[in-house]
């Protein structure tokens, strides 16, 4: 079977050819943990059941919500450095680090497996700031230093539950 050879459009930037493939890699591994994470979120928020059910099945809309919006802010930046964005379930299953909860987890487990996936999603952000670091390209810097924030400060939010 040959190598799929990706396609990228020819552009002068200020960023290499290769730091742009290396960037948008990057990125597109960040959007399928994104994406995965979303539909986990999702998925908990309209499963969840218990004593806590009205204050997870809130917070849960208000993490799925804020994840929808910044696949966009991902999946466009990757298209302004030239390359196409991952958009299938095979591609994402295929790039993200995160795996897949089968079946409906108590509401507890629910909390534990939010909190190890937002923390892959910040882990997989943060191992692309070296690249974009060293091409000079501050706006992947913003995007990955929002996405991070966002995650840490989710996953903390989310840990504190856990707490007795």
């Amino acid at each position: 079977m040959k190598a799929k050879k990706v396609k990228f459009m020819v552009m002068d930037i200020g960023i290499s050819d290769a730091d742009r493939q290396k960037i948008a890699a990057g990125l597109s591994a960040l959007l399928a943990d994104s994406y995965t994470l979303y539909l986990m979120t999702h998925n908990f928020h309209w499963n969840v059941t218990g004593p806590q059910f009205n204050s997870l099945h809130n917070m849960f809309m208000t993490q799925y919500t804020e994840q929808w919006n910044a696949l966009d802010i991902i999946a466009e930046r990757i298209r302004a450095l030239g390359f196409p964005a991952p958009g299938t379930y095979k591609e994402f299953v295929k790039l993200a680090s995160i795996e897949e909860v089968e079946g409906v987890p108590k509401a507890t487990d629910m909390v534990r497996h939010l909190v190890a996936a937002q923390e892959a999603t910040a882990r997989t952000a943060r191992t692309l700031f070296p690249v974009v670091d060293a091409a000079n390209d501050q706006p992947t810097a913003d995007v990955l230093t929002q996405r991070i924030d966002v995650h840490e400060k989710t996953a903390w939010m989310l840990r504190s539950l856990l707490e007795e």
